[in-house]
Protein backbone atom coordinates (compact mmCIF):
# COMPACT_ATOMS: atom_id res chain seq x y z
CA UNK A 1 0.00 0.00 0.00
CA UNK A 2 1.34 3.70 -1.07
CA UNK A 3 1.78 5.41 1.93
CA UNK A 4 -0.27 8.98 1.63
CA UNK A 5 2.45 12.47 1.85
CA UNK A 6 0.21 13.90 4.29
CA UNK A 7 0.63 11.16 6.27
CA UNK A 8 4.24 11.30 6.17
CA UNK A 9 4.08 14.68 7.18
CA UNK A 10 1.46 14.44 10.30
CA UNK A 11 4.35 12.16 11.86
CA UNK A 12 6.84 14.65 11.82
CA UNK A 13 4.87 16.98 13.95
CA UNK A 14 3.75 16.74 17.87
CA UNK A 15 0.79 14.27 17.62
CA UNK A 16 -1.04 11.69 19.73
CA UNK A 17 -1.57 8.29 18.39
CA UNK A 18 -4.45 6.06 19.95
CA UNK A 19 -3.97 2.47 18.79
CA UNK A 20 -6.73 -0.58 19.53
CA UNK A 21 -6.70 -3.88 19.69
CA UNK A 22 -9.83 -6.26 20.68
CA UNK A 23 -9.18 -9.27 23.45
CA UNK A 24 -11.20 -11.63 24.77
CA UNK A 25 -13.39 -8.45 27.62
CA UNK A 26 -13.52 -6.08 24.66
CA UNK A 27 -11.94 -3.25 23.12
CA UNK A 28 -8.33 -2.06 24.75
CA UNK A 29 -6.87 1.60 23.80
CA UNK A 30 -3.04 2.42 24.18
CA UNK A 31 -1.51 5.73 23.15
CA UNK A 32 1.97 6.92 21.73
CA UNK A 33 3.26 9.99 20.07
CA UNK A 34 3.51 10.55 16.34
CA UNK A 35 7.44 11.09 16.80
CA UNK A 36 7.83 7.43 17.47
CA UNK A 37 6.81 5.69 14.62
CA UNK A 38 9.45 4.89 12.01
CA UNK A 39 7.99 4.03 8.58
CA UNK A 40 9.56 1.35 6.46
CA UNK A 41 10.73 1.65 3.01
CA UNK A 42 8.07 -1.04 2.60
CA UNK A 43 5.14 0.80 4.09
CA UNK A 44 4.88 -0.43 7.06
CA UNK A 45 4.98 1.17 10.75
CA UNK A 46 7.31 0.37 13.28
CA UNK A 47 5.62 1.85 16.94
CA UNK A 48 7.96 0.72 20.35
CA UNK A 49 6.53 -0.73 22.97
CA UNK A 50 7.86 0.20 26.81
CA UNK A 51 4.76 -1.64 28.40
CA UNK A 52 1.72 -2.15 26.00
CA UNK A 53 1.38 -5.45 27.73
CA UNK A 54 -2.88 -6.19 27.03
CA UNK A 55 -1.82 -4.67 23.70
CA UNK A 56 0.93 -7.80 23.27
CA UNK A 57 -1.87 -10.19 24.70
CA UNK A 58 -4.89 -8.58 22.02
CA UNK A 59 -2.40 -9.36 19.16
CA UNK A 60 -1.27 -12.93 19.97
CA UNK A 61 -5.46 -13.65 19.81
CA UNK A 62 -6.34 -10.72 17.45
CA UNK A 63 -3.84 -9.38 14.95
CA UNK A 64 -6.49 -6.98 13.43
CA UNK A 65 -5.37 -2.91 14.63
CA UNK A 66 -7.21 0.12 14.55
CA UNK A 67 -4.80 3.57 14.81
CA UNK A 68 -5.87 7.37 14.27
CA UNK A 69 -3.27 9.69 14.73
CA UNK A 70 -3.71 13.70 13.63
CA UNK A 71 -1.81 16.64 13.90
CA UNK A 72 -3.01 20.30 14.08
CA UNK A 73 -0.24 21.35 12.99
CA UNK A 74 -0.53 20.04 8.73
CA UNK A 75 -3.66 21.43 7.24
CA UNK A 76 -6.66 18.84 6.82
CA UNK A 77 -9.49 18.99 4.12
CA UNK A 78 -11.29 22.63 6.11
CA UNK A 79 -7.98 24.01 7.62
CA UNK A 80 -5.55 23.86 9.93
CA UNK A 81 -5.77 20.22 11.32
CA UNK A 82 -5.81 16.74 9.45
CA UNK A 83 -5.98 13.18 10.60
CA UNK A 84 -5.72 9.49 9.56
CA UNK A 85 -7.21 6.21 10.28
CA UNK A 86 -5.21 3.24 9.80
CA UNK A 87 -6.48 -0.46 9.85
CA UNK A 88 -4.03 -3.00 9.56
CA UNK A 89 -2.59 -6.48 11.64
CA UNK A 90 0.33 -5.99 13.75
CA UNK A 91 2.88 -8.29 15.26
CA UNK A 92 4.96 -8.03 18.51
CA UNK A 93 8.73 -8.06 17.39
CA UNK A 94 11.38 -8.50 19.59
CA UNK A 95 14.52 -9.53 17.91
CA UNK A 96 15.65 -9.00 14.41
CA UNK A 97 16.31 -5.93 11.85
CA UNK A 98 12.16 -4.30 12.98
CA UNK A 99 13.33 -4.76 16.70
CA UNK A 100 16.95 -3.19 16.19
CA UNK A 101 16.37 -0.01 14.53
CA UNK A 102 13.54 1.21 17.42
CA UNK A 103 15.93 -0.31 20.35
CA UNK A 104 17.91 1.67 18.88
CA UNK A 105 16.58 5.10 18.80
CA UNK A 106 14.25 4.27 22.55
CA UNK A 107 16.74 2.48 24.62
CA UNK A 108 13.73 1.71 26.92
CA UNK A 109 11.60 -0.79 24.40
CA UNK A 110 10.96 -4.44 25.05
CA UNK A 111 9.85 -5.14 21.97
CA UNK A 112 8.42 -2.72 18.34
CA UNK A 113 5.34 -3.45 17.19
CA UNK A 114 5.16 -3.72 13.74
CA UNK A 115 1.88 -2.70 11.96
CA UNK A 116 0.71 -4.39 8.56
CA UNK A 117 -1.30 -1.10 6.92
CA UNK A 118 -4.09 -2.40 4.87
CA UNK A 119 -6.15 0.82 4.50
CA UNK A 120 -5.27 4.24 5.55
CA UNK A 121 -8.10 7.27 4.98
CA UNK A 122 -7.44 11.09 6.00
CA UNK A 123 -10.54 11.62 8.34
CA UNK A 124 -10.11 15.71 8.89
Amino acid sequence: MEIPEKLLEVLKKDGVVAIGTLGPDGPHMVNTWNAYITMTKDGRMLIPAGYFNKTEVNIASNKNVLLTLGSSKVAGFNGPGTGFLIKGTAAFVTSGPDFDVMKLRFAWARATVAVTISSCTQTL
